[in-house]
């Protein structure tokens, strides 16, 4: 009964978070070491991500609410400064800035007119397009994190699961004190790969379609923003 109980000590003592880190060998290691980097590189991302996302939402609400109050659009272009905050007003900054460029000849031909009106629709998708692949920065990290960390603590699982085997054989001992370290280390390789990779892939398709409703957002008014200077030019 002694025997038994300190050699139940003796594994729960082994089986501890820390314990099985440092018991561990080099490969299983490296395992754990990559995936907790992972982890926590995911989760910084994933804050930075709703922090930015619900500042853009808020940005782009207060914008539309200066946008639309009947204030001519070139008061709201100078109230807002040459680099706005917000990807709704960077965007219009950007036709803004193509319109007073091209505005600045009072007489204009109908083909100069409809040149002016092509490159202010131009300017406003590039900058729609330099806006998302600023806001997307980060996603490609988390769903490679959410595709490939299970498979990184498999590999970890099968190295932990040798190890016990080799173990067994050359203590020719089956008794749990010998074979449970090694199995456990192998399980605690999968439990990480999980731990990383499913708030990577939850936080990767609801940023996703969080970001195809933004960016949607801005082409719409970039669509009715075009649509109402392509009319000024047409009256002017």
């Amino acid at each position: 009964m002694a025997t038994e109980a300190s050699n139940a000590a003796l594994v729960d003592h082994e089986l501890s978070v820390w314990s099985l880190f440092l018991q561990a060998d080099i490969v299983v290691k490296l395992v754990i070491f990559l995936l907790v980097i992972a982890s926590v590189w995911s989760w910084a991302i994933i804050i930075e991500k709703i922090r930015s996302l619900r500042a853009e939402n808020a940005l782009a609400n207060d914008f539309e609410d200066v946008f639309w109050s009947g204030e001519p659009i070139e008061r709201v272009y100078d109230r807002l400064g040459g680099e706005p905050d917000g990807m709704m007003a960077r965007v219009f900054g950007a036709a803004m800035r193509e319109w007073r460029r091209g505005s600045n000849n009072n007489k204009r031909a109908s083909s100069q007119m409809h040149s002016l009106a092509q490159r202010i629709e131009r300017s406003m998708a590039l900058a729609t397009t330099r806006e998302m692949a600023l806001m997307e920065k980060g996603m490609t990290f988390l769903a490679s994190v959410g595709s490939v960390a299970p498979f990184v603590g498999l590999f970890g699982t099968v190295w932990g699961i040798m190890n016990s085997f080799q173990s067994i054989a050359q203590s020719k001992n089956t008794s749990l004190a010998v074979v449970a370290p090694g199995i456990a280390e192998a399980l605690f390789a999968t439990a990480l790969g999980l731990v990383a990779a499913i708030p990577a892939v939850i936080a990767y398709n609801r940023f996703s379609a969080q970001m195809d409703g933004l960016a949607a957002r801005v082409e719409g008014f970039a669509s009715e923003f075009s649509t109402m200077i392509s009319r000024q030019l047409d009256e002017g």
